[in-house]
């Protein structure tokens, strides 16, 4: 329902209700991966506290999408940029060990607790998507951030520049060079198999 200009009602409280159903699990996704899981809970909780705080003053005069994920960024970037973040994310940034891998191999039957394999698909799908999201993480913010907008929530190169406040040229620009990266990153860093004649190269918005 984004043709999004939203129609302020009598209730601000109804549009707020409406505004974080529609878009918590989005702005939840998009702020995942730039912070990472560790902090994109909290974050997003303060996205939306902002957002109402904001939201009477909201007339419309972008798509509401647009005005959402213009907050969501500059809240990202902020915490990013923070020393606490930044000590933070080194403290929680997981190391590879015998364990993790057997995680990334086994999983548990929710109803008796009792391991079971994961399908080799399934284990490999996996793996590749927690390297492509280690990677993506890595990136520098402005490269990270059209990425994440353009790759997992399918926007515009428009809404991008609206969001950003960037040229359209810009834009394209720094996807480029995003996708460039994060590929030679993929291909020095992660298992040889997945890039081998990019048959294993994986399609971004399929993760």
């Amino acid at each position: 329902m984004d043709n999004h200009r939203l129609k302020l009602t009598d209730s601000a409280d109804r549009d707020f209700k409406y505004i974080y159903d529609e878009f918590h699990p989005k702005i939840l996704r998009y702020i995942t991966n730039l912070v990472g899981e560790f902090e994109a809970e909290d974050l997003t909780q303060d996205i939306f506290a902002k957002v109402s705080q904001a939201l009477a003053d909201f007339r419309g005069e972008s798509k509401l999408s647009t005005w959402l994920y213009r907050i969501a960024t500059n809240a990202a970037l902020d915490r990013l940029r923070s020393p606490a973040f930044k000590q933070t994310a080194q403290r929680n940034t997981p190391s590879p060990n015998a364990e993790d891998t057997d995680l990334e191999i086994d999983d548990r039957n929710i109803w008796t607790g009792e391991l079971v394999p994961i399908p080799e698909t399934q284990v490999v799908r996996k793996e590749m998507s927690a390297c492509v999201q280690d990677y993506i993480r890595r990136l520098p913010e402005s490269y990270r951030t059209v990425l994440a907008l353009s790759e997992f929530e399918c926007l515009s190169n428009q809404e991008i520049s609206d969001i950003l406040g960037v040229t359209i040229g810009t834009v394209k620009i720094r996807l480029h060079r995003a996708r460039e990266q994060l590929k030679k990153d993929l291909i020095e860093n992660c298992p040889s198999y997945w890039v081998d004649g990019n048959e294993y190269l994986p399609d971004l918005k399929d993760l």
